[in-house]
């Protein structure tokens, strides 16, 4: 291997520690959650629709999505590994017989429609995508729930803590009465 050739793949390899990239070919609609800078602000913004083409590879690798916006076509290129990219999602997955679908750019209406795979592997990647995607949540929730209960941990303890410190208070009060009583 190259310097190069390890410089992108620990490139690739942090940019995939930070988010996956799912299995997706030419045909599919997928969702993509793009960070837009704004002046100051920066927000998230989906881009949605169908990937007409995927070529280059390691770190260079593109897909080009084509969407319908207010009935005009608009195309997007973006690079998988980005770090811009927040998210891509597969909404559904196409049935298509070839690699670059640029014939769609002068399609319209139902000729523009794709029809949607049913094959085993399409199946065996949807099962994937909701697996992974549960997991997440659970882990997620779990999450949540471990948070709140160290929350109402703390707030246990420091009510104990402000008890204990109450009762001591209280018997320095009784011992410092005793000690009136005695001394009188």
């Amino acid at each position: 291997m190259t310097v190069i050739q390890e410089l992108e793949k620990a490139e690739i390899d942090s940019v995939l520690a930070k988010r996956g990239v799912p299995e997706f070919e030419a045909g599919d609609t997928i969702r993509v959650h793009v960070r837009v800078t704004e002046g100051t602000r920066t927000r998230v913004q989906a881009y949605e629709g169908v990937c007409i083409a995927r070529k280059g590879g390691g770190l260079n690798e593109s897909f080009t999505v084509r969407k319908i916006s207010y009935g005009e076509g608009v195309e997007r290129v973006f690079q998988v590994y980005s770090p811009m990219i927040e998210q891509i999602e597969v909404v559904r997955r196409g049935s298509v017989r070839r690699a670059k679908l640029y014939y769609l750019r002068g399609r319209r209406g139902k000729s523009a429609r794709i029809a949607e795979s049913t094959t085993i592997r399409t199946k065996r990647l949807n099962d994937a995508d909701r697996q992974s995607a549960a997991s997440a949540r659970a882990s997620a929730e779990a999450e949540k729930v471990a948070t709140r209960k160290a929350a109402e941990d703390a707030k246990a303890a420091e009510a104990e803590a402000e008890a204990a410190e109450a009762a001591a208070e209280e018997a320095a009060a009784e011992e410092a009465k005793t000690a009136e009583a005695t001394a009188e």
